[in-house]
Order: structure tokens, then C-alpha cells, then sequence
């Protein structure tokens, strides 16, 4: 068992990592403003579902071959490139529509669910951080690692639901002064977008 300081310590870390500015927080809490609450809310489970298949991927050792292999690595940054620019080409195209009909229609629940789980699966980074992060708070002295692993994994998910459903109950509160001003919400989605594309260049450019 892991005990209770290093499980407090780690959720505190763990707490602030999902504080920190990234694409993830930034993207529930652009679509609980201008959608609302149950957007961002259905974007959080979706991101924190795709958190389980790199629990999974760490606890058995995947992860730690994906690290080590060039050209594996090189397949999903590919991967987790193109769907950021992909993100990014959305978030320009929604500043224009909402400018051009005046409204702003929001996307179906599965929809959000299911983007949040391919942009959490399909970044590497996720996967690199977690090899890196979780086994510290790990030791072979307390039982097998893979469950060790697993412990902190559901407790990383647990704090970014709660931190993220919070951002998204934040954001909904500037909803209606957002959907009265066309600017703000194509300056949201623009923002949006400048951020995906940074994100993908540095993370296309980034080394194994």
C-alpha cells in the first residue's frame, strides 16, 4: 500500500500540474464559455477517460518501449501533431462562423467526449510524463508496481476531474456576457487556435 503522506503529496503535485496552464484546461474551459458547463464537463471525462490508456500503457511497461523506440515515437508525435493543427483549423473556422450566423451551435455530447479522449490518447507527451512522474511516488519495498502505478494513476484522474469540471463550472459563469459578444468569442476561438498550432510545432519538433 502506498501510504497516506505520499498519496497526499502526490495528489498535491498532481493538483498543480492540472492548475497549470495547458491544452487540455484551456480547451474545457474555452468550450464551457461558450457552450456551457455540460461542455466542458463532457470534454473533462473524455480527457480523463483517455487518461486510462496511459495508466494502463505505464503500468504494463508499454510506454517505456514507446520511450525507447525512434520510430515508434515518431508515429504517435506525428499523430498527436496533426490532431492539434486539426484542433487548430476548427478553432479559426468556429471564430469565423459565430462572426458570419450570429450564433454559435454546440457540438453533440459524444462528439466532446470523444475529442477529449483522442487529445489526451493521442499526445505522447501524456505517456513520456507519466513514465517520468508516477514512478516517483512509487517503491518496490510496498508491493508490486503495476498496482502501485495503477493507485496513483486513478488518483491523478480523480484530481484532474475535479480540477476540470471546476474550471468548466468557472467558465460557464462568463457564458452569457461571452454569447452577447461576437468578438470575445472569436478572439476565444482564435486563441485557441494560435495555441494548437504552438503546440504542435513544439511538439513536431520535439525529440525522443
Amino acid at each position: 500500500m502506498i501510504p497516506a503522506d505520499i498519496l497526499l503529496l502526490f495528489v498535491a503535485a498532481s493538483a498543480a500540474l492540472a492548475v497549470a496552464p495547458d491544452p487540455d484546461n484551456l480547451y474545457v474551459l474555452t468550450q464551457a464559455a461558450i457552450h456551457g458547463r455540460k461542455a466542458g464537463i463532457l470534454v473533462t471525462l473524455g480527457l480523463c477517460s483517455g487518461l486510462l490508456v496511459h495508466i494502463a500503457a505505464v503500468a504494463l511497461g508499454v510506454a517505456a518501449i514507446v520511450r525507447a523506440s525512434a520510430p515508434a515515437f515518431a508515429v504517435l508525435k506525428a499523430l498527436g501533431a496533426a490532431y492539434l493543427l486539426y484542433l487548430a483549423w476548427q478553432a479559426f473556422r468556429a471564430g469565423t462562423a459565430q462572426l458570419q450566423a450570429g450564433s454559435s451551435a454546440p457540438p453533440r455530447p459524444q462528439a466532446l467526449y470523444l475529442r477529449g479522449i483522442l487529445m489526451n490518447v493521442s499526445n505522447p507527451k501524456v505517456a513520456v510524463f507519466f513514465l517520468a512522474f508516477l514512478p516517483q511516488f512509487t517503491d518496490p519495498a510496498r508491493g508490486a508496481m503495476a498496482a502501485q502505478i495503477i493507485v496513483l494513476g486513478i488518483a491523478f484522474m480523480l484530481t484532474a476531474l475535479i480540477i476540470f469540471s471546476g474550471i468548466a463550472w468557472a467558465a460557464d459563469r462568463l457564458g452569457g456576457w461571452l454569447m452577447h459578444s461576437k468578438r470575445a468569442q472569436s478572439t476565444i476561438n482564435r486563441l485557441a487556435g494560435l495555441i494548437f498550432v504552438l503546440l504542435a510545432l513544439r511538439l513536431a519538433l520535439s525529440e525522443p
